[in-house]
């Protein structure tokens, strides 16, 4: 059985960057549109990506 539970929460991409590094995980690594990962909230992969900068 799979359990979700929240890790963290980030509002910008420098945020989303540091909860994956505390999960153990590299985000040069990291599919960001891997639903079993990142439940997204508004916006999405394209609207954090690293390349787009902070917003």
């Amino acid at each position: 059985m799979l359990r979700r539970e929240i890790f963290d929460r980030a509002l910008r991409t420098a945020g989303l960057i540091k909860c994956l590094r505390r999960a153990g995980l590299d985000p040069g690594t990291v599919r960001l549109d891997d639903p079993l990962l990142i439940e997204w909230r508004g916006g999405g992969p394209a609207a954090w990506s690293p390349e787009q900068g902070e917003q």
